[in-house]
């Protein structure tokens, strides 16, 4: 049994605090960082408070990959995209039940918001065009250089550095203060030495992700998932929805959240899904196919956790092996005895199932995948697998939720009647994303959408109002 973090909410007219600041931000990953750096761009001061010693969160355990539209790398390609293709796109794979407004603001927001970090703190955008990621017709996958989720945070942390602003690390927020008319007047938060210290702000951002991390609420909200091996940051421990439940905010798409099929054991490193989608495929220790990889990592989390074991392997041959060591996180994992050669059938039989797979089965699971038009499952293959076969052993793994504070389209926290509270806002993991309330909705980079666009869009919102406020208080 876990222990639930302590998060409370309190009431006064105003707080005893050491400093004071026009934005508190709560979690310095994507969402936060890019939220502060909007806000310096507009004037605005900010403190971004950290829980951990050096911030990394669910974005340095990620592949770093934002989908994006009509940015200038994708316009320089001459790629034809909208806003409106990407939004279809996003509820196409959650079968409509993401939330439209929210998922037409992030699709608007995102590509303006990758020009500006490029443009004014100087993150060099990539565009992946070797492949498409599952549900996305277009490549608008955008990465840094690297293809690193940490190199991301470290371009946004030397980002916020350059730009002074102040981020406070080892400050676990436990409390927040808000008066009588529910706005919120600060924050408490604890030292590593068991001081609690207090900052007062005119307004609040939480950015602190999801409740992945937090075993008693995944067996509470996501049971499926409750023996499952999680692969994101410890940070999760659902601190939001803690704070939301004591304020009466309203809830959203709780049982939504991003699994992942391809998780690499017992090294415990990600694969990346572009094997699958360009011709790899999963067996379980049957030698059998028992799902179509191409319909999504997400989902395929499940389909490998219901195999024997728990576990599959990912199969693929040489021309594949050379696409997979274009993704760091890969090689690493190769790196560390992952990947197993196997020049027949026969010992590929021996690796991926000892005593469980015959040669006939697998031979007849490879050559179904030169056969003319689609599989039972409905998947289609350009080619089949040639000698000599690799293969590498993965598990099913929660990476994070995408459920939490209902937000409105500027990502002010609603209560339970949708109507904002004054001068909270919520943004990424810690908000309701877009990807429904199942495993299945969602889209590939749907976490670090709602991170970047939902930080973007909590600052311009925060700007606005801390800029009107300003502006009354001076005449």
């Amino acid at each position: 049994m876990t222990q639930m973090p302590l998060r409370s909410v309190r009431r006064a007219s105003r707080i005893d605090a050491e400093a004071r600041t026009a934005v508190a931000i709560v979690g310095a990953g994507a969402c936060g960082l890019t939220a502060a750096l909007m806000l310096h761009d507009a004037g605005i001061d900010c403190v971004v408070l950290e829980r951990d010693a050096q911030p990394s969160g669910s974005t340095a355990l990620s592949s770093g990959f934002i989908p994006a539209t009509g940015t200038r790398v994708q316009r320089a390609r001459g790629i034809d995209d909208s806003a409106e293709r990407f939004a279809a796109d996003i509820q196409a794979k959650a079968h409509g039940r993401a939330a439209p407004a929210l998922v037409r603001a992030y699709a608007e927001a995102i590509g303006p918001a990758l020009d500006a970090l490029q443009a004014r703190h100087g993150l060099d955008w990539v565009l992946l065009d070797g492949f498409l990621y599952p549900g996305h017709g277009v490549h608008r996958m955008h990465a840094l250089p690297q293809k690193t989720g940490a190199s991301l945070m470290a371009a946004l942390q030397a980002a916020a550095e350059a730009a002074d602003i102040p981020v406070l690390t080892q400050a676990l927020v436990e409390t927040l203060w808000l008066d009588e008319a529910d706005r919120v007047i600060g924050l408490g938060y604890r030292r590593p030495d068991g001081r609690e210290e207090g900052l007062a702000c005119d307004a609040l951002l939480l950015a602190c992700n999801g409740f992945g991390g937090n075993a008693d609420m995944v067996r509470e909200l996501l049971p499926e998932m409750a023996q499952a091996t999680f692969g994101g940051h410890v940070g999760n421990d659902g601190s939001a929805i803690l704070w939301g439940r004591a304020l009466g905010a309203r809830l959203r798409d709780l049982g939504g959240y991003q699994g992942h099929g391809s998780w690499v054991t017992p090294q415990g490193a990600l694969m990346s899904w572009a094997v699958m989608m360009e011709g790899g495929v999963q067996l379980n220790r049957e030698g059998r196919r028992f799902h179509d990889e191409t319909q999504g990592y997400s989902e395929a989390a499940v389909k490998v956790l219901a195999q024997p074991g728990g576990v599959a392997w990912n199969v693929f041959d040489a021309s594949l092996l050379t696409l997979a060591r274009e993704f760091p996180d890969f090689c690493e994992a190769e790196a560390a005895g992952a990947l197993r050669r196997c020049d027949t059938v026969a010992q590929l039989a021996a690796c991926i199932g000892s005593s469980h797979c015959d040669v006939p089965t697998l031979q007849a699971t490879l050559d179904s995948m030169r056969a003319v038009g689609p599989q039972p499952d409905g998947r289609v293959f350009r080619r089949g697998l040639s000698a000599p076969y690799y293969a590498v052993k993965v598990t099913g793994a929660l990476f994070h939720t995408q459920g939490g504070l209902d937000v409105a389209p500027d990502m002010h926290v609603l209560r339970a009647d949708g109507t904002p509270l004054p001068n909270l806002l919520a943004a990424g993991g810690a908000a309701g994303g877009v990807s429904g309330d199942a495993v299945w909705g969602y889209l590939s980079g749907n976490g670090l959408l709602s991170a970047v666009a939902g930080g973007a869009i909590a600052a311009a919102t925060l700007a606005a109002s801390t800029g009107a406020r300003k502006d009354k208080d001076s005449t």
